[in-house]
């Protein structure tokens, strides 16, 4: 009787291994054409409360670097980053222009020199960023668009949100460059 069970065992096992190995893996749906998918795309991310809807590029560029303390409402802005990853070198070439060592040097000698008041803040994951944006009102970060949810607003940029074929801020894929 054991016997007859290993042996039906076996061949329960066989099977199913033999169907994982003829059953292609499920394939992921390509974007529309002119759009890039989600997980690419970064989403620049503001409190709901916030008025504005969209930033051109280089009002995106000084409130980034500092430059720009208030938002039209008076709420003092915040910055928030994220650790070190695809989505902060994203921000640092894209937004910055700069290496991860001249973003350091700028807010070190600006908050020394009193050019910039406030260094960002530092989150390790996209919940977290959507979490204080969505309790601090002044709030601006980011996170793949694909991590947004409505507990924060998306900002449009020069006019165009994440997908958009026109949309700049992209994560470079893994292995280009």
């Amino acid at each position: 009787m054991m016997l007859r069970r290993c042996g039906s065992l076996f061949l329960l096992t066989a099977a199913a291994i033999l169907l994982l190995k003829l059953v292609p893996p499920p394939v992921a749906e390509a974007a529309p054409e002119g759009t890039f998918p989600p997980e690419q795309s970064l989403a620049i991310v503001v409190n709901q409360s916030n008025p504005v809807e969209e930033l051109t590029q280089d009002e995106l560029r000084k409130i980034f670097l500092g430059e720009r303390s208030h938002w039209p409402n008076g709420h003092r802005i915040t910055l928030v980053m994220m650790e070190p990853g695809p989505e902060r070198k994203a921000v640092l070439h894209q937004i910055y222009r700069m290496s991860e060592s001249d973003f350091s040097h700028h807010f070190l000698s600006g908050i020394f020199t009193g050019q910039v008041f406030v260094s960002p803040k530092t989150l390790a994951t996209p919940f977290g960023v959507r979490r204080f944006v969505f309790n601090v009102p002044g709030a601006i970060g980011y996170v793949r668009a694909s991590d947004a949810d409505n507990s924060v607003k998306v900002v449009r940029i020069d006019g165009h949100l994440p997908g958009d074929k026109e949309y700049k801020l992209q994560i470079e894929a893994q292995g280009t460059r």
